[in-house]
């Protein structure tokens, strides 16, 4: 492909390949997110090749390849990616650890920009756009560029209720999800989510990590911070506190300071107006009625 569109959590991203030897592709994860050639959101023209700082780039972020085995981080390598900032022009480079050794990618992007420039080394003819972690990369710098939320989370919806399960590695975010799809709920995700204010909601959205999956979404209608207990119990919390569980599960290069006021100023927005608690839950189909029954008495409201 010289071209395509994808439409993940409602941003319409366009890839242009620029070389004409150079062809893209993607993995099957994404076949359900493919949209029509309409007017993108966000152009990403790819080139081969690496684009280097500028002389002038600071280099204000840093980050070492960390692999998690059984709950575990374990550092593999010092380097992985790395964030230099120009004025308004911000240039992440990282390496390609997944597919052939020494190759490496750079994502010129602007915040203020419609079109972000992507660069991908190697001799390969084919190349592809959101190799890990360029999806990851990518997504997080258009939720900053539009002022949106990129979280780790299961987001399930069920009677028209949207449940956002918020938690850092080994919370139980997948354990949570697995009992609500055996009680019928729809799995909007359960790992990485993408929320965004829509005609006077917050909506979450699933980004594409699974292969066959295709794009959900549900409004947010209540907030959990989980974690594992040995009984199912619900603990209200204040609005200040909210905020700042809910940050801390956040995706978030913290580098900046107006990336910083940016994320709190919606987060703020999130939580003053969604019903937010953390939920402490046993692993078994008790923690669903638990909560249906908290929500249907009223406690909840």
């Amino acid at each position: 492909m010289k071209s395509f569109n994808l439409n993940i959590a409602d941003y319409d991203i366009r890839f242009i390949s620029t070389g004409p030897e150079t062809n893209l592709f993607l993995k099957k994860k994404y076949n359900h997110f493919f949209s029509c050639c309409g007017n993108a959101d966000i152009t990403i023209r790819v080139h081969s090749g690496v684009l280097k700082p500028e002389e002038k780039a600071v280099r204000v972020f840093h980050a070492p390849y960390i692999k998690e085995t059984e709950n575990k981080k374990v550092k593999v390598n010092d380097e992985f990616w790395t964030v230099y900032k120009n004025k308004n022009d911000i240039l992440i480079e990282t390496i390609l650890p997944l597919g052939k050794k020494n190759r490496k990618a750079s994502l010129r992007v602007n915040a203020g920009a419609n079109e972000w420039d992507l660069y991908i080394s190697g001799a390969d003819k084919k190349k592809d756009p959101l190799e890990y972690p360029l999806d990851g990369l990518l997504l997080y710098y258009l939720t900053v560029r539009s002022g949106d939320i990129f979280i780790h989370g299961s987001g399930v919806s069920i009677n028209n209720r949207g449940y956002l399960f918020a938690g850092v590695s080994g919370k139980g975010k997948t354990t949570i999800a697995q009992l609500w799809d055996k009680a019928g709920a729809l799995v909007i995700h359960d790992d990485r989510l993408i929320i965004r204010y829509i005609n006077g909601r917050f909506v979450m959205f699933n980004t594409p990590v699974y292969n066959n999956e295709t794009p959900r979404s549900s409004p947010v209608d209540k907030i959990f911070l989980i974690d594992h207990g040995t009984a199912n119990k619900i603990v209200l919390t204040g609005k200040s506190e909210a905020l700042s569980l809910v940050m801390a599960n956040c995706i978030q290069h913290l580098w900046d300071p107006s990336l910083i006021e940016s994320l709190t100023d919606v987060l703020g927005k999130l939580t003053s107006g969604t019903d937010t608690c953390r939920l402490f839950f046993k692993p078994d189909e008790s923690v669903i009625s638990y909560i249906l029954e908290e929500w249907n008495s009223g406690r909840m409201e």
